[in-house]
């Protein structure tokens, strides 16, 4: 069981988008399974109807957005790299306008659900708009002049609440009822079209007309990940040989210690010194893993570095080059020129 966890998870850690697809859908599932669970009750109190049922539709959205921000990786990667120091590397906002996006797109899939969820049931918006039901056109509309406009408000404030509601002389419940939840689900409805259609034209049609600002902030953001994601493997395993020859020369120390500290004769030396041939390999190989960075110092310039000045981005080129001229500072160096003689013998 154990190894097909294991195969799963590093499915997943290989299928980066799948994964966070995945993760979307179920916080999807959740938020529709938390209204589901979630106990309504309106206050039915003329001043506070609509600032409950605002913070009902409102709130868990917001939280739902950020938690979906919050899950995904890219979220740290995005503020890093909108932060750092430009270096000698220049900062794309193009780029970071498409991981901004990506991430957003799918962290609104949960509030998009809820918010549906909540205007299909009809709950919110029956409590919210109970005190703006035409009682003329539905109900008894010639008792509406004789009664003040307090008064008014109090008995359709209570019309989301049939335990106290006694305006039944006035406007039958189930009449005010039924004309709110079917608004409401008209709402719901295009609610779900607009986004829908919204989402088919973020998602197809954008990068039919912006296709080449499209493919490079789309490779740019997945180099920018597989990066990090490099880095932070090459610091993993300096750290693991800088612990492990840290640990064995310590051992080593030790051990000499003990050998002057005990007067031993020359049998009971010759085996331990044979013993130690064998380590000696393994610990070279742990230092050529440490790449030359022998010491704290080192490293933490090294990591400095990194952050404040990313090498550029042009490979066996020692300054950049822009279009087909020289872009570094000072006197293009000069070239060297070399002349071949044929001769045919």
């Amino acid at each position: 069981i154990m190894d097909k966890f294991r195969m799963i998870f590093q499915f997943l850690q290989s299928n980066q988008e799948s994964f966070m697809n995945g993760i979307c859908g179920i916080m999807a599932l959740a938020s529709a399974q938390m209204y589901s669970a979630f106990d309504f009750n309106c206050p039915c109190l003329p001043g506070y109807n609509t600032a409950y049922s605002a913070g009902i539709l409102l709130a868990p959205p917001l939280v739902l957005f950020l938690l979906g921000l919050v899950m995904n990786n890219n979220v740290s990667m995005l503020a890093e790299e909108w932060k750092r120091p430009p270096g000698r590397r220049a900062k794309d906002p193009a780029v970071l306008r498409y991981m901004f996006c990506s991430m957003a797109q799918r962290a609104l899939i949960a509030p998009v659900v809820w918010v549906a969820v909540t205007l299909l049931d009809g709950k919110c918006f029956l409590c919210a708009f109970c005190t703006a039901v035409p009682v003329a056109a539905l109900g008894n509309g010639s008792l509406v002049p004789g009664l003040p406009a307090p008064e008014l408000a109090r008995l359709l404030a209570r019309v989301p609440c049939p335990e106290i509601y006694d305006g039944d002389w006035l406007l039958a419940r189930e009449v005010a009822v039924r004309y709110l939840r079917c608004i409401s689900q008209a709402l719901g409805w295009s609610f779900v079209l607009l986004t829908t259609l919204l989402a088919f034209l973020v998602r197809s049609v954008r990068p039919c007309f912006t296709q080449a600002a499209f493919l490079k902030s789309k490779y740019w953001s997945h180099y920018i990940d597989i990066e990090r994601k490099l880095f932070d493997e090459t610091c993993t395993e300096h750290a693991k040989a800088f612990a492990k020859v840290c640990i064995q020369q310590f051992f080593e120390a030790m051990n000499h210690d003990l050998e002057l500290g005990h007067a031993h004769g020359a049998l009971a030396v010759a085996p331990a010194a044979s013993a130690t041939t064998s380590p000696l390999n393994g610990a070279e190989e742990e230092r050529e893993k440490l790449r030359g960075i022998t010491d704290r110092g080192a490293m933490n310039r090294l990591l400095t570095s990194w952050h404040k000045c990313k090498p550029p981005l042009q490979l066996d080129q020692e300054e950049p080059l822009l279009n087909n001229g020289w872009a570094g500072e000072g006197a293009r160096p000069p070239r060297k020129e070399v002349a071949i003689y044929f001769s045919k013998v």
